[in-house]
């Protein structure tokens, strides 16, 4: 098996001294693995950073076998943009995290992928943690425990919905949400209108959510956490300037 590719590096452990196992987020093939000599190398120390999105050269000689990464070429360094900055770190270290844990090797990320890599385009903007938010809410979509915001669970309607149910994920209309708002998450009405600059408190709000139906929908059924790192971006939106 052979093929070319680019990604983003989402996660290195070293391997003996010089060498390490990479994993890559890719648009051709999802979440890749893959030996790759010399990648701690001081040559290579550059190329291979947490972020950085890089092409290369993938090959294993039988399916089943790790595949070797080679002939890598950086193509955008992103370790300038989070080095400086430990708010865009515990962003990046979830996301990453995140990704290594929900998504299955090769699995065909579609459209989730440009939600990953809107992120690290808008590094740089000053909402780029909104584009983060976004980021969980599709992965919720892309495990398959997506929210339903279409309409209200029990009147059918389009109109004035604020709230989504904790327990299945639908929305819920203003009426029938009123009495029961305390125990209900906010409509995350900059979602379904894809505005990227929203307040700052529906941010938070956003964030409550998809860490709630993370947690309990996919990862208690894996015995894993919400990364640590993640638990830091509820308390930046409060300083958080858009």
């Amino acid at each position: 098996m052979q093929f070319s590719g680019e990604g983003y590096i989402i996660k290195i452990r070293n391997h003996g001294e010089k060498s390490a196992i990479v994993t890559l987020v890719s648009p051709q093939k999802g979440k890749i693995i893959g030996y790759v000599n010399g990648a701690r190398s001081s040559r290579n120390l550059g190329i291979f950073q947490i972020g950085n999105y890089i092409s290369f050269n993938a090959y294993a000689r039988v399916e089943e076998n790790m595949l070797n990464i080679r002939n890598v070429e950086l193509v955008r360094s992103h370790a300038a943009d989070f080095v400086l900055d430990s708010d865009k770190i515990e962003a990046l270290v979830s996301l990453c995290r995140l990704i290594d844990e929900c998504v299955a090797e090769n699995d065909d990320l579609g459209t989730f992928y440009s939600v990953i890599n809107d992120f690290f385009t808008h590094i740089n903007d000053g909402n780029w943690l909104v584009y983060y938010s976004f980021f969980e809410y599709y992965l919720l979509d892309f495990l398959g425990i997506g929210l339903d915001i279409s309409e209200c669970a029990v009147t059918g309607k389009r109109q004035n919905l604020l709230y989504i149910s904790p327990k299945t994920g639908r929305a819920v209309c203003a009426e029938v949400g009123e009495p029961y708002k305390d125990r209900l998450f906010a409509y995350p009405q900059y979602i379904a209108d894809k505005n990227y600059r929203p307040k700052r408190g529906e941010i938070a709000e956003v964030l409550a959510m998809t860490g709630s139906f993370l947690q309990r929908n996919f990862l208690n059924q894996h015995n894993l956490r919400l990364p640590e790192n993640r638990g830091s971006l509820l308390g930046l939106v409060k300083t958080y300037k858009l």
